[in-house]
């Protein structure tokens, strides 16, 4: 079935379930006309904007619930559109009701996400700001809740437009230059144009780079705790955790597969994924589990490698970081049992800022462990209000567009005519209007709003 923009539309905006208070959205030219027919107390079409009536929802005589209704009217709501709020109680009988009356009254239900795409095509804002209501929805950390919170007032959107608006000056200059393509006459400098897009490159750049650390603040931080057998590992974290999550004992071996939970550290959610310890081994399900960590360790953001402060020999720990140096991939180095340990390695690694000592059974250190964990996602980015990207198609774009301004200065060392280097001009402010809206598909705009919430 076909639906347009120009139907008012209805869903219920808080999560389902039983709770003491149900909002029902509408939106659309008749939201309170519709509304009006099947509420009884004031008369809705008289109503100033931003204003809230207590009356009853009713099918024709019979009452349904008591309710507060909110009249936004046009353009001064979130769609722009005309939107009515209904708080009812949070009987799911009775949300069921009101919609169905609202939609025999006129209304249709929403697809999801079809409030923010309403907003978004009636220029409340632009594309990545819509996006960002979603993962605004979807945080569960001060990190990520701010990163979506600075997207949605637009302050990656300003970096992107700033950088697109430069760009469209000396395209719209070349593209005149094609007017007089028999006179030879040259409205748009080259050097300027190329020290133009080598500035553009170093801020595009940098904001490529900052998908790592956006990643991680958005989706959490996959942090494996490997070692040895006995080095600590499940103990560890419980401490972290404050909780008996993993089974400890002194019996090699007793952890054969991950064991995974979360904990937010300054505002960041890591997810700590205890494995199996790393050793030669003829029990078969424990070679499985020692595999599993391998694939783990290769998959994470950040190892956390421990030591037994009491048993592993020197030459050894040498080999195991130089394994580690080899993956690729951030790692702190653990000396666990301080309270017991062998002072000749604590000695050779005093200097060594990759390491930390603690004593996992007595909690000791755990605060600084914590730190060093925080510093290692270089987390101060973020803290500093650089702009951080954290959506996955911004990052895409971004890519796409600088491989189009590098092609524009080929293009310009090689001397090619200016036909040419328009098109790969027009093609770099293509990448970087997708990402604000600028440029976009029906299929493009399906995809982003089909993964909000129905009442969003």
């Amino acid at each position: 079935m076909h639906h347009s923009h120009q139907d008012t539309i209805v869903a219920l905006s808080t999560p389902p379930g039983v709770g003491a208070i149900g909002v029902i959205r509408l939106s659309g030219n008749d939201a309170i006309v519709i509304t009006n027919r099947v509420f009884k107390g004031t008369d809705l079409t008289a109503v100033d904007s931003h204003t809230i009536h207590l009356g009853t929802i009713r099918d024709e005589n019979q009452i349904i619930d008591e309710v507060l209704v909110s009249v936004f009217i046009a353009p001064k709501s979130f769609t722009k559109e005309n939107v009515v709020e209904i708080s009812c109680h949070g009987s799911n009988y009775i949300l069921k009701q009101v919609i169905q009356l609202l939609v025999r009254n006129g209304a249709r239900l929403a697809k999801p996400g079809e409030f923010t795409q309403r907003a978004f095509l009636n220029g409340q804002f632009d594309l990545a700001q819509a996006e960002a209501v979603a993962d605004l929805i979807a945080s569960d950390s001060e990190a990520s809740h701010q990163a979506a919170l600075n997207q949605m007032r637009g302050g990656f959107s300003q970096e992107i437009r700033q950088l697109r608006e430069r760009l469209v000056h000396f395209a719209s200059m070349i593209e005149l230059e094609l007017d007089f393509g028999e006179e030879d006459v040259e409205f748009a400098s080259r050097d300027e144009l190329k020290s133009l897009i080598n500035k553009l490159l170093k801020v595009i750049s940098a904001l490529i780079s900052s998908f790592d650390l956006g990643n991680v603040i958005k989706n959490g931080v996959p942090t494996v705790i490997a070692g040895k057998p006995n080095a600590g590992k499940s103990t560890l974290l419980n401490a972290l955790l404050n909780e008996e999550k993993a089974i400890v004992s002194d019996i090699p071996g007793t952890t054969r597969d991950f064991i995974e939970d979360e904990m937010v550290i300054e505002g960041v959610s890591f997810r700590f994924i205890d494995t199996a310890g790393i050793r030669e081994t003829l029990d078969a399900v424990e070679k499985i589990g020692v595999e599993r960590t391998h694939s783990k360790m290769k998959e994470a953001s950040l190892i956390l490698f421990m030591f037994d402060l009491i048993t592993d020999p020197l030459p050894e720990i040498h080999q195991q970081i130089n394994r580690l140096e080899n993956i690729g991939i951030p790692y702190l180095l653990i000396g666990n049992k301080i309270d017991k340990a062998n002072k000749e390695i604590i000695e050779h690694f005093k200097d060594d800022q990759r390491w930390v000592f603690i004593s996992a059974s007595a909690k000791t250190h755990l605060e600084q462990l914590k730190q060093r964990i925080v510093e290692l996602i270089h987390l101060d980015d973020f803290k500093t209000g650089n702009t951080i990207v954290t959506n996955l198609r911004h990052y895409e774009s971004l890519l796409n567009t600088k491989q189009a301004l590098l092609t524009v200065i080929d293009s310009i060392d090689r001397q090619v005519t200016n036909d040419f280097v328009a098109m790969d001009i027009r093609q770099s402010l293509h990448h970087l209007g997708e990402i604000t809206g600028e440029i976009t598909t029906d299929d493009l705009l399906t995809n982003i709003f089909s993964k909000f919430c129905i009442g969003k």
